[in-house]
């Protein structure tokens, strides 16, 4: 997998997971990049790598099953590195293999959501997420409407922080910084 690692100085770490690769998600995507940012600002070491099939990462798409190791190999990464525990976070499909991923692993006692896509994959199978801390989505997301994700954080995690930030569709334009400083509050 072809990653991007910065060091912190708190000793705590993140691996941020990225959009749909289908759709051109990639590591570098802004939303991704904003949330690497929130993080390094608070002085965690980051990690955000791309998805099998993108990039220079060896492989091809998966559909979220053979992605799921690919977070899970990101993990194993921080954690041989001394990191323990380690943060997870993912923006839209990052945000469904994370959650897919814990349901079948459990790795993480932090997880923060970015416009899940509830309205665009199914959620159907993640059940209960001890570790959500937080899921944020624009008040025009249509592909992670706030509606939908309200009731899922009650299979998910009622005590998860949940932030809508006013006007922002799925994609941040003009409101990354309304994001960082969102991510900023809760970390």
């Amino acid at each position: 997998l072809e990653g991007l690692w910065q060091a912190g100085e708190t000793g705590k770490s993140i691996v941020i997971t990225h959009p749909h690769s289908l759709y051109g998600g990639t590591m570098h995507n802004p939303v991704v990049e904003v949330i690497q940012k929130a993080y390094r600002l608070s002085g965690y070491a980051t990690l955000r790598f791309n998805f099998r099939g993108v990039g220079g990462s060896q492989g091809d798409f998966d559909n979220g099953v053979g992605e799921q190791d690919d977070v899970l190999a990101a993990l194993s990464f921080l954690t041989e590195s001394g990191f323990q525990p380690v943060d997870l976070a993912g923006y839209s499909f990052g945000a469904w293999v994370n959650a897919l991923m814990l349901q079948r692993e459990g790795r993480s006692e932090n997880l923060v959501m970015v416009s899940p896509p509830v309205a665009f994959v199914d959620f159907a199978s993640i059940g209960r997420l001890p570790g959500l801390r937080l899921v944020v989505t624009g008040s025009r997301d249509e592909i992670a409407p706030p509606g939908v994700i309200r009731q899922m954080l009650t299979t998910w995690n009622l005590s998860a922080h949940f932030d809508i930030i006013d006007g922002s569709d799925h994609f941040y334009n003009l409101h990354t910084r309304q994001l960082e400083d969102v991510l900023g509050r809760h970390i």
